[in-house]
């Protein structure tokens, strides 16, 4: 049976596979992105900073959102300004809050599942990461409070990822021997790619999954809790 999915930030990366595997079963995808994506007949315009558009035109019934958009902002913490700690909160927090608040209601007559990204780096500490790990932390802190609230309603879960090859990560993988150094820290000797959190976010979305809720699932190659 058909269904309705929204996936904020459908035009790359992690969204772009969940909104073309979702495409591809037969589903209806509403994207959310500042650019349209290639894929989606059903399309609104959003800079996840920026307030939402009038969403009056969504299906009465959601049956499942994705929160895809990130932020990776790797500085020695003595360097870091007030501003970029703000500018991550707004996108992987406060973004996914605006979207979570307009669209509950229909997620809720959709009885649907909500899955949100963390990163491997809140549960692992890592230098440098302190301005990302935070936000991604609340991100976390936010899924299993939101799942606990709105049981058995609603399912909330959250994919947090090692490093990944998306636009996001391009700057860290862009030459052979970065890509090689980035493999060798995981325990699997590679570094993610997309389609693997795609296949994982959809199976979150789907009753495949209809007894896991609250849960912070690592994609990590191993890196978050391996040390070989």
């Amino acid at each position: 049976m058909s269904k309705n999915y929204i996936v904020v930030g459908a035009s790359s990366g992690i969204g772009f596979e969940t909104a073309r595997l979702l495409t591809d079963a037969g589903h209806s995808v509403y994207s959310f992105s500042r650019t349209t994506p290639s894929l989606s007949s059903h399309h609104v315009e959003w800079d996840v900073e920026n307030e939402l558009p009038d969403l009056a035109d969504l299906p009465t019934e959601i049956h499942g959102l994705v929160y895809c958009p990130g932020t990776i902002n790797l500085k020695p913490f003595g360097r870091i300004k007030k501003d970029d700690f703000q500018h991550d909160l707004q996108v992987n927090l406060f973004g996914a809050i605006k979207i979570l608040q307009a669209t509950l209601p229909n997620l809720k007559a959709g009885h649907g599942s909500v899955v949100l990204f963390s990163t491997v780096a809140v549960q692992t500490g890592m230098p440098f990461h302190s301005s990302i790990a935070a936000a991604k932390g609340a991100v976390e802190g936010l899924t299993r409070s939101l799942a606990a609230e709105f049981a058995p309603t609603l399912r909330v879960n959250a994919i947090a990822p090692s490093l990944t090859h998306t636009p996001l990560g391009e700057k860290l993988l862009n030459t052979p021997e970065k890509i090689e150094a980035a493999s060798k820290r995981h325990p699997l000797h590679k570094v993610g790619n997309p389609n693997e959190m795609a296949e994982l976010a959809v199976f979150l979305l789907s009753e495949k999954s209809s007894f896991i809720t609250g849960q912070i699932i690592g994609v990590d190659g191993g890196i978050g809790s391996l040390k070989i």
